[in-house]
């Protein structure tokens, strides 16, 4: 079983926001950047990045969990000889931090980790397996059920199969 890199950050993402939502209460500057913290610094506008340049090395909880956040996105690109072992790392800094949401990640990484470490040796992510699953349910929302579930596996395959068929009647 392998963990891809989109799920593993999804958690992060909802994390960090999280975080930045209980501070808001308390911290002005935090109302209205939630895509701050969420997005991608390459994807920021002009006046999001210098909101963010303002922000992100404060004394910030928020800060902190998007630091953190980086930190994980930069394990990913590591080579699969090193990465395991600071994801490691990582998970120890998670679990200390101190930002409840972010020890729950760091708990779930933890718990998940032969996966998520066998995503840097074998490079799989099941992106296609999800494709297949939409089309599967695409196929009985427009049948609204099937009588059998032969039937139903007879369909699959049909639309699995990318099969071709031939017109007898023409040459």
């Amino acid at each position: 079983m392998t963990f891809d890199k989109f799920h593993v950050m999804k958690n992060v993402n909802e994390s960090v926001d999280e975080v930045r939502r209980k501070e808001q209460k308390t911290c002005a500057d935090l109302k209205n950047t939630r895509y701050i913290w969420l997005k991608n610094e390459n994807n920021l506008t002009a006046e999001q990045k210098k909101a963010l340049d303002k922000l992100k090395d404060c004394d910030l909880q928020a800060a902190k969990a998007y630091r953190m956040k980086i930190c994980l996105q930069e394990i990913f690109r590591y080579p699969s000889s090193i990465a395991p072992m600071v994801l490691k790392d990582w998970i120890q800094w998670g679990l200390r931090c101190r930002l409840e949401p972010m020890v729950e990640v760091a708990q779930m990484i933890q718990k998940h980790y032969d996966g998520i470490v066998r995503l840097f040796t074998s490079q799989l992510n099941n992106c296609l397996l999800e494709g297949v699953n939409s089309l599967i349910q695409a196929a009985k929302r427009k049948a609204r059920g099937y009588r059998s579930v032969e039937n139903l596996v007879a369909m699959i395959y049909l639309i699995g199969g990318k099969l071709t068929f031939n017109d007898p009647t023409s040459k």
